[in-house]
């Protein structure tokens, strides 16, 4: 039981610490905090499987879980660029890109509005379980069946996001842009699509999870022999737990990698919307 008392202790040392640092107001507080708050969910959990005595097939201990991590990077760095690179990366940039352009199209065909969003709204409804193993019959074992099925996961969340940011404008600004003359072109350039941005990144930033998410997800129902996906379905059936955890560590580093890095591009292209300048 010494290493409960360990942690429990620890535990309450660092909830003091961070009550303090909070109170302080120090520029840094928004980083010390967050990590002081993980490292002891880290120590706590170490304490809880030893002093527990728990089975580490059922939870092994984060020391444990970093061993395997650092004598397997080459197979987690194969199984990340087959999982991520190739299959949500690729999938993300196809479906969101389309998705933006179809968004274009639905916000000047009335037709299109009337027919393809209550369409997309079902699609978007479907179970992943099920389109999975119909993308990758139709698209092979290889990662071109991901990325299938992350296009169709990401599509219609970011549509739905650049249909409702186009319409965000008001009709005085419309009415503005046809007094100067403008196009239909250069209204969407210079006024719809800048107002839409914020719109746009958040569907963005939801894709980014659906897209990690779905890559993974495709691959239990086939993959060639490295992937995220089916290094955690092979690992479970052999009890590798750790290797199980591994992974969802490296799924975890990357999506928020991906997260962030698509939230600080949003803040450098929409700088001048109330939300950034309130963040600030």
């Amino acid at each position: 039981m010494i290493w409960v008392t360990f942690a429990i202790g620890f535990w309450l040392m660092a909830w003091w610490i961070n009550i303090q640092i909070g109170r302080s107001g120090a520029p840094w507080a928004g980083l010390v905090m967050p990590a002081l708050f993980g490292l002891t969910l880290l120590i706590l959990w170490e304490g809880m499987v030893r002093g527990l005595g728990i089975n580490p097939v059922l939870l092994p201990a984060p020391s444990a879980i970093a061993q395997t991590f650092a004598a397997n990077l080459p197979t987690l760095w194969g199984d990340l660029v087959q999982t991520v690179v190739k299959g949500a990366l690729t999938g993300y940039v196809l479906g969101c890109g389309a998705a933006i352009l179809t968004g274009i199209a639905v916000d000047r065909s009335p037709f299109l509005q009337r027919g393809l969003l209550p369409v997309g709204n079902f699609v978007a409804a479907l179970p992943i379980v099920g389109m999975a193993p119909i993308l990758v019959m139709w698209f092979g074992f290889d990662w071109q069946s991901k990325a299938a099925v992350v296009v169709v996961m990401v599509f219609f969340p970011v549509l739905v996001n650049t249909v409702a940011g186009l319409r965000d404008t008001d009709s005085m600004q419309r009415d503005l842009m046809r007094t100067y003359a403008a196009s239909y072109p250069q209204t969407l350039l210079k006024l719809r699509l800048p107002a839409a941005l914020p719109f746009i990144f958040n569907g963005l930033k939801i894709a980014t999870t659906l897209a990690l998410i779905g890559a993974i997800v495709a691959e239990f129902f086939g993959s060639p022999t490295r992937g995220m996906g089916f290094r955690i379905a092979t690992s479970v059936g052999q009890l590798a737990l750790d290797m199980v955890w591994a992974e969802i560590l490296v799924a975890a580093v990357v999506g928020s990698a991906f997260y962030g890095g698509v939230a600080m591009l949003e803040k450098m292209l929409t700088f001048w919307h109330p939300s950034q300048r309130r963040r600030a």
